[in-house]
């Protein structure tokens, strides 16, 4: 070989090394990078998180705002719990107490206390208001005050409450009675504790004494009246 062309031979060498020097590590580094991504699951994942937040963002974006404010306004916030409601069985307690008032079951309570109690005491008065809302607990009777109260009415002393059919006309004439058992009504119908008569849905005066007693447990003894609970199966 003569030295020209062991020269040319040299330089076409180094000319082709250097070519190939060029592109190998763009080559490596390009099939390693497609390779790490083709097999990184984290890599997917995140693809389609993506994916999935921009279309949740363009559905969004496309509601119109009175129906983003109708459907928040369907998430009503839960109620905090109401204390429970404190009551002293006394006038000075019934004195210090806002007037009352109320819608129809209210004034059905008010007036039962009013006919079948107003000469008790504070005491016996809240006691039967127990026994015609444990009556409206009780499947064995009529779900609201005024049904429970005018329960039997229309057949002559066959009904629940004798004032609703004794034959007389209820008529309200002591006002300042009318106002204080008004608010024993509405206290117990939001939820003073009903702790006098231990469940009890009858009572009777201490001046008669009725068959059905004989065979009712009595729970308590509570001014003029005596008071009883159903007899349990």
């Amino acid at each position: 070989m003569t030295l020209k062309t062991a020269i040319k031979t040299t330089v076409k060498t180094a000319a082709v090394g250097a070519f190939l020097g060029a592109f190998s590590v763009p080559l490596v580094a390009q099939a390693d990078v497609t390779l790490s991504t083709s097999n990184d699951p984290n890599f997917v994942l995140g693809a389609q998180v993506t994916e999935l937040l921009t279309h949740e963002r363009e559905s969004l974006r496309a509601l119109e705002t009175d129906t983003v404010a109708q459907m928040l306004a369907s998430f009503k916030p839960v109620p905090k719990p109401q204390p429970p409601v404190k009551v002293d069985y006394t006038r000075d307690f019934l004195a210090d107490v806002s007037a009352a008032s109320g819608g129809e079951n209210w004034e059905c309570l008010t007036q039962a206390l009013y006919f079948e109690a107003r000469g008790e005491s504070v005491k016996g008065q809240f006691a039967v208001a127990e026994v015609i809302l444990n009556r409206v607990s009780s499947p064995k009777f009529p779900n609201s005050v005024c049904a429970v109260v005018t329960q039997g009415t229309g057949k002559k002393f066959r009904c629940q409450f004798t004032y609703t059919c004794d034959g007389r006309a209820e008529v309200i004439t002591e006002k300042a009675a009318w106002r204080r058992l008004g608010k024993i009504a509405r206290l117990m119908m939001d939820g003073a504790p009903r702790r006098l008569t231990e469940g009890a849905t009858h009572y009777h005066t201490k001046a008669v004494n009725p068959r059905w007693a004989r065979a009712f447990p009595r729970t308590a003894s509570i001014g003029v009246h005596y008071f009883y609970r159903m007899p349990r199966a």
